[in-house]
């Protein structure tokens, strides 16, 4: 999917700030909603990995706290950061807390489900960890959960785009 105005969004970053993902220039970035207590937890060592291995080449991680799934992400913001700080030694920026799902599920992520994924499906995020890769351009792509940050199909897209 293809679509500009998906980094014109606002949310709000991690020190209440108003962000867009423009904010990062022309960055790519990888928006991924995050949990500190979900089996998924230590991808964040490998979004670390990415952030720490394309940073410089115009890429970001930016993670999206979230508790809507069996309540794995229930802290404060501040818990949210020192955790992910401490235990994995994370570098990138976090959002606010935020909904991906349902009624009160923040602009960006309404926008970002209507990507489909390699398979063709769209619609809900499926659980934590969901990655959309966001091109300079507006193009999204989509990748599951279980998808590992690391996985060849996500390092080929990132990339592929850092050399467009």
């Amino acid at each position: 999917m293809t679509d500009s105005l998906v980094r014109q969004i606002p949310f709000t970053d991690g020190s209440g700030a108003q962000k867009t993902l423009d904010d990062f220039g022309a960055d790519v970035v990888l928006v991924v909603n995050v949990a500190s207590k979900c089996g998924l937890t230590p991808q964040y060592e490998q979004l670390e990995e990415l952030q720490r291995t394309y940073g410089d080449r115009g890429f970001s991680v930016v993670g999206f706290p979230c508790n809507q799934f069996m309540g794995q992400e229930p802290g404060s913001l501040e818990q949210i950061q020192e955790f992910c700080s401490t235990t994995y030694g994370i570098t990138f920026p976090l959002a606010d807390k935020v909904k991906v799902n349902g009624r009160g599920a923040v602009e960006l992520y309404k926008t970002l489900k209507q990507t489909p994924d390699a398979a063709g499906k769209g619609g809900r995020v499926e659980w934590n960890f969901e990655k959309f890769l966001v091109l300079p351009n507006g193009e999204v792509k989509r990748f599951r959960p279980k998808q590992k940050p690391d996985a060849p199909e996500i390092i080929s897209a990132i990339e592929d785009a850092l050399h467009r």
